[in-house]
C-alpha cells in the first residue's frame, strides 16, 4: 500500500467537484491531499521476506504464499509472526485451522511488494511458481489500484489471470478483496470518504472476477471494517497499515477460506 500515490492520482481527476462541488470543499480536499502525502508512514521490514517454517517437524507440509501489496508483506509490524500470513500459518499448523483436525507444518513465504497494484501480480506470481509450487496461495491486493484510480474492471482482469494461472499450477487461491479504505484514520475526511468509495468499487469487481476465476473471495472491508472503524489498535503507528492486532482480525477473517483451500490441496 502506497497512500502517497493518493495525492497524484486524486489530484488529476480534481475529486473536489464531485465530492461537494463548492470552492471550500475543493480547498479542504486539496489540503488533504497534501497531508496525506507528506504523512510518515511505515516501511517494510526486510526480515518480513525471508522464509519461514510453522508447526511441528514432523506434520504434513503445506506450502502456503501470500501475494500483493504490503498487507501480504507485513508491513507495519517487525515479526513474521505478526503478519498476516504468520498468523494464518500458525492457525493452521494448530488443531483450531488445521484441516481434519491433523496439524500441518506450514511452509509460509510472501512474494508481495509494498505499493503494487493488480498490474504487478503477473511478476508475482512467476516468482510464486519458482522451483515447488504453493498449495494455497493468498493475494491482498486493491489498495492501490483504489486510490491510483485505476478502472475496476482493468484491476479485476489482472487479478483473474493471476488466480488463473495459480490455478493452472495446482494450487487453491484465495482472494482477500480491498479493505475498507474509509476505516483508515490516516485519512481525514472528505478524502477518506473518497477512498472508501474507490475501494468498495474495486473490491466488488475483485470478487466476481476472482470467484469465476475459481478462487476463494473473503470480502475484507464487509468482514472487517466495523472493526478496524472501532478499534484504532488495528492500525500500527501510522494509521494506515495495520497493526499485530488488525492482521490478525484479517488473518481470522480469511482462515475458513484458507482451512477450505488447504483440505481441498491435501485431497489431491
Amino acid at each position: 500500500m502506497n497512500p502517497r500515490n493518493v495525492a497524484g492520482r486524486v489530484g488529476q481527476v480534481t475529486a473536489a467537484a464531485v465530492v461537494a462541488g463548492t470552492v471550500g470543499s475543493a480547498a479542504l480536499l486539496v489540503s488533504e491531499i497534501f497531508a496525506a502525502r507528506n504523512r510518515r508512514y511505515a516501511q517494510p521490514e526486510l526480515g518480513l521476506t525471508v522464509r519461514a517454517s510453522i508447526g511441528p517437524a514432523e506434520a504434513l507440509p503445506l506450502r502456503l504464499v501470500l501475494l500483493g501489496d504490503s498487507a501480504a508483506l507485513g508491513v507495519g509490524v517487525d515479526q513474521v509472526t505478526d503478519t498476516v500470513g504468520g498468523q494464518l500459518a500458525r492457525l493452521l499448523a494448530e488443531h483450531e485451522g488445521a484441516p481434519g483436525g491433523v496439524p500441518r507444518l506450514i511452509t509460509l513465504s510472501s512474494v508481495g511488494v509494498a505499493g503494487s497494484r493488480s498490474t504487478d501480480l503477473a511478476t508475482q506470481v512467476a516468482r510464486a511458481l519458482l522451483g515447488d509450487h504453493p498449495d494455497v496461495a493468498v493475494i491482498l491486493i486493491g489498495t492501490n489500484d483504489a486510490t491510483q484510480l485505476r478502472r475496476p474492471g482493468e484491476s479485476a482482469i489482472h487479478l483473474a489471470a493471476a488466480v488463473r494461472r495459480l490455478r493452472g499450477a495446482g494450487a487453491e487461491v484465495v482472494v482477500g478483496t480491498c479493505p475498507d479504505l474509509g476505516a483508515t484514520p490516516a485519512i481525514a475526511p472528505p478524502l477518506r470518504q473518497l477512498t472508501g468509495l474507490l475501494g468498495r468499487r474495486i473490491a466488488k469487481a475483485q470478487a466476481r472476477a476472482a470467484r469465476e476465476a475459481g478462487a476463494r473471495v473473503i470480502d475484507l472491508a464487509g468482514e472487517t471494517g466495523a472493526v478496524f472503524r472501532a478499534d484504532p489498535g488495528t492500525y500500527c503507528y501510522d494509521g494506515y497499515h495495520p497493526s499485530a492486532d488488525g492482521y490478525r482480525i484479517w488473518a481470522h477473517a480469511l482462515l475458513p477460506a484458507v482451512v477450505g483451500a488447504a483440505a481441498a490441496a491435501s485431497r489431491r
